[in-house]
C-alpha cells in the first residue's frame, strides 16, 4: 500500500525553487460597468480596430488624375462583443483591450460556449471574434456597431490577414534567389539552391537555412497603407494597394503603429498639439470609435482621401 509522504529533507530546497519558477498571472476579466467614454483623440490614445471583408481589387482616380490601384474592405455587422482588463506586474499598467466580432453566424452552426458568451451580451452569434489592444480612454461600450467612418481618409492603416498559399515551392520563388546561369556552364542546375552545408566541420546544415518550403498561408501584416476612400452606405473602406488574402476573407485593420502611433508621439515630444501630430491632411480621429450612432448624423456619404503632395503630372521645378 502506498502512503503519501511529504519532500525529504534533500530534496526540499529542489521542490521550493521549482515552485517559484511557476508563474501565476492576474487573472482577465470582463469590464462590466459603464465605459466611460471620451471624445478627444491624444498620440498616448490606442484605438480598437476593425474585421472586414475582402471583397476584391479595383482602380480608382485622385483628385490630381492619378489611376491608383485599391483593394476594397467590407464591413459585415461588426459589433463590440466585450471590454477586457487584465492586470500587469508593476510598474505595467492594466492591460486592456476591445473584443469585436463581425459577420452574423446561424445559430445552430455555433457552439454553445460561444452562443452562451454572445447572448449574455445580446449580440447575434458572430463567425469571428478578434481582440484588439487599447488605452483604457478607448474602451467602447459592449454592443456597439462599428461604421466605416472608424477610419478617415488619408489616413494610414495596418492590415492583417492570412497571406495566400502557394504550396511547396523552390527557393528562386520563395527566397528570390538568383538561380544559376540559363545557358552556358550549367547542366540541369538553373533553378537550382546551390550548396547548403560546408565541409565535415561542422558537418551539417545551419538551423533557418532559405531552402525550398511550403510558401504562403501565414498571418501576414502590411504596415502604413492608406485609405484612399470611405463609403458609409455600403459600408466599404477602399485601401490602396494590395492586401493580403483571398476574396472573402477576414482581415484585420487597425491605426498604423509606426505612421500613427509611434510618429504621433515623436511629434508630441516636440511640442507638436492637433492636427500637426496626425499625418497629412488629417484632422481628427473618431474617438474612441466610429459607431453607427455617428453615421446616422452625417447619413450615406463617400469621401475620397484629398491628393496632397506634388503633383506627378506638374514637371519639378528646376
Amino acid at each position: 500500500m502506498l502512503h503519501a509522504t511529504a519532500p525529504s529533507s534533500k530534496l526540499q530546497p529542489l521542490w521550493k525553487r521549482c515552485s517559484r519558477l511557476i508563474h501565476t498571472s492576474g487573472t482577465s476579466r470582463m469590464v462590466t460597468e459603464a465605459v466611460p467614454v471620451s471624445s478627444t483623440w491624444t498620440p498616448k490614445s490606442r484605438r480598437t480596430g476593425l474585421i472586414a471583408r475582402k471583397r476584391g481589387m479595383t482602380s480608382m482616380w485622385d483628385q490630381n488624375g492619378a489611376k491608383i490601384p485599391v483593394t476594397i474592405l467590407q464591413l459585415e455587422q461588426c459589433q463590440v462583443t466585450g471590454n477586457i482588463e487584465t492586470p500587469r506586474p508593476a510598474p505595467l499598467p492594466p492591460y486592456y483591450a476591445v473584443q469585436v466580432a463581425a459577420s452574423d453566424k446561424v445559430p445552430k452552426n455555433t457552439t454553445a460556449q460561444m452562443l452562451g458568451h454572445f447572448k449574455r451580451i445580446g449580440v447575434p452569434p458572430k463567425r469571428i471574434a478578434k481582440e484588439f489592444e487599447v488605452t483604457q480612454d478607448a474602451l467602447v461600450p459592449v454592443g456597439t456597431e462599428l461604421s466605416a467612418l472608424h477610419y478617415v481618409p488619408g489616413q494610414y492603416v495596418d492590415v492583417i490577414s492570412t497571406s495566400l498559399g502557394k504550396g511547396f515551392q523552390g527557393t528562386m520563388k520563395r527566397w528570390n534567389f538568383k538561380g544559376l546561369r540559363a545557358s552556358h556552364g550549367v547542366s540541369v542546375s538553373h533553378r537550382a539552391a546551390g550548396s547548403t552545408g560546408q565541409h565535415q566541420d561542422p558537418g551539417r546544415v545551419f538551423k533557418g537555412k532559405k531552402m525550398a518550403g511550403r510558401l504562403g498561408g501565414e498571418r501576414t501584416t502590411i504596415q502604413n497603407l492608406l485609405v484612399a476612400r470611405i463609403d458609409t452606405g455600403l459600408n466599404l473602406i477602399f485601401i490602396k494597394g494590395a492586401v493580403p488574402g483571398v476574396d472573402d476573407a477576414q482581415v484585420l485593420i487597425t491605426d498604423a503603429k509606426k505612421k500613427i502611433n509611434f510618429h504621433g508621439l515623436a511629434k508630441a515630444s516636440k511640442g507638436l498639439t492637433g492636427a500637426d501630430v496626425l499625418p497629412g491632411p488629417v484632422q481628427a480621429l473618431p474617438f474612441p470609435a466610429g459607431t453607427k450612432q455617428m453615421e446616422a448624423t452625417v447619413g450615406a456619404i463617400a469621401v475620397d482621401a484629398p491628393a496632397w503632395g506634388r503633383n506627378p503630372f506638374t514637371p519639378k521645378d528646376s
